[in-house]
């Protein structure tokens, strides 16, 4: 069992870590590096015809925002010269050509990912209220009930996170690498790094959906240890 356990945390947590490495390690700005990842994503804007769309930087990570029609990066790579830069830059800009060319798929995940946030979140209130429901009813069902519920909610999530891989690995591999190699904004010795790179860009929400496997886990516990 113990085995058991340190694999499954093993499978739950390598792929987080292993996305913050990659992002990391390779982070660091390169002299002959032609431009930031903002000016390059400003020039991938304007080179495709994405008309309305701005980029700008932020403090909530890297991501494009279709509903705002918004290529966001964080500091780092906004302003940043390194691969990591320019890799994310170009693969938030994917996504602005996903939706450019009115891809059903990232529609479909701009209209469930904050409905499956808010579940989630309301779900996780349940789980918290139902023993206080089960002392005041003092009937096991209605804990089990809201406790069943509020774990559907954290389904959900998971699952948004999990169908949302394949939009990302086009932004990864059927957009953003495609232009970074025709247009030679990486050299030919760079391109194994890039690809893994925006290997770890596709894999965030992955990432996400094992943080949710591991809560599962822990509500799921604590919920039939009663």
């Amino acid at each position: 069992m113990l085995w058991l356990g340190v694999a499954l945390l093993a499978v739950i947590f390598l792929p987080n870590l292993w996305v913050k490495w990659v992002m990391n390690a390779y982070g660091r700005d390169l002299e002959g590096m032609p431009g930031t990842g903002g000016e390059l994503a400003n020039h991938l804007v304007e080179r495709f015809g994405l008309s309305g769309v701005e980029v700008e930087e932020t403090n909530l990570g890297d991501h494009y925002d279709p509903i705002a029609k918004r290529v966001r990066l964080s500091e780092a790579n906004f302003r940043g010269r390194s691969l990591t830069a320019v890799a994310v830059a170009a693969h938030e800009v994917g996504h602005a050509m996903q939706d450019h060319q009115q891809d059903a798929r990232l529609r479909w995940r701009t209209k469930l990912l904050p409905l499956a946030d808010v579940v989630a979140r309301v779900g996780a209130a349940i789980i918290w209220a139902a023993p206080i429901i089960g002392l005041v009813t003092k009937h096991p069902v209605p804990f089990f009930a809201l406790a069943l519920l509020g774990l559907s909610g954290l389904i959900m999530r998971m699952l948004v996170h999990l169908l949302t891989l394949p939009i990302e690995w086009d932004a990864s591999f059927g957009k953003a690498l495609p232009v970074l190699q025709a247009g030679d904004y990486i050299g030919k010795g760079q391109q194994g790094v890039v690809r893994r790179i925006l290997t770890a860009a596709a894999l965030t929400y992955v990432a996400a959906a094992l943080a949710d496997v591991l809560n599962l886990l822990r509500w799921g516990a604590l919920i039939f240890r009663r």
